[in-house]
């Protein structure tokens, strides 16, 4: 059994959270069996021993990494001292705290939001992106994006909108932008409670695209491989 740590760094909105659960419960979901995991309240100061596991996922958040939260220096501390003893994994939030601990940057981005289904061209295939493909479309939903690639990385996933989306480490260390853990359904139900923050014919356009087919599917059994690697 693979174990897994998950740093919990924010949770979905409570009005969505009794019908799709939090970020843990949908990493679960993608992972099914073979991983067992154990949570840890990030954002509440609670880290794991990363020798004590076979990888750790890190989790989206509202928050921004380059805000004044007295939980994201211990966390950046944590990543640097973790990478090399796990196999580290961050999605969204956990992408851009990887990026920024490990020698990158993170702003607010010009283009705006980036909501809905989006597609991702594979700019580096590895080892465990298999079979693979050309490009994967997942699940978007970030105002924040890495500005400035970190030494000694691959960029994985790339796109107009967002060219540093996936990266990668040595062979331990992943990130994406994305998000392969969220359901259409969750992402349909998070985006259309934005109207009063975001334009309203963006938030029509993102429903909208959420209709086409996904590769969540897919890209989950990749970060499963990764994981179980």
């Amino acid at each position: 059994m693979t174990r897994i740590a998950i740093l919990e760094t924010g949770r979905p909105p409570k009005a969505l959270q009794p019908q799709y659960g939090d970020y843990a419960d949908m990493f679960d979901r993608m992972l099914g069996d073979g991983f067992t995991t154990v949570r840890f309240d990030a954002a509440a100061g609670a880290l794991p021993d990363p020798a004590a596991f076979d990888g750790s996922i890190i989790t989206g958040s509202a928050a921004g990494v380059y805000e004044d939260h007295v939980w994201l220096p211990p966390l950046f501390d944590w990543i640097r001292a973790a990478k090399g003893r796990t196999r580290l994994v961050g999605v969204c939030f956990g992408h851009q705290a990887m990026a920024q601990a490990l020698g990158g940057r993170v702003e607010k981005s010009d283009r705006g939001w980036g909501v809905g289904l989006h597609r991702y061209e594979i700019a580096s295939v590895e080892p465990w992106m298999q079979p693979t493909v050309a490009s994967v479309a997942l699940s978007a939903s970030h105002q924040d994006q890495v500005v400035e690639q970190p030494p000694e990385t691959r960029v994985i996933l790339s796109s107009a909108f967002t060219p540093f989306a996936g990266l990668a480490w040595g062979e331990d260390a992943v990130s994406m932008q994305p998000h392969p853990e969220f359901s259409p359904e969750f992402t349909a139900a998070l985006t259309a409670g934005r109207y009063d923050r975001m334009d309203a014919g963006l938030v029509d356009r993102a429903l909208d695209s959420l209709k086409a087919p996904n590769d969540r599917t897919r890209v989950g059994g990749w970060l499963r491989s990764f994981l179980s690697a």
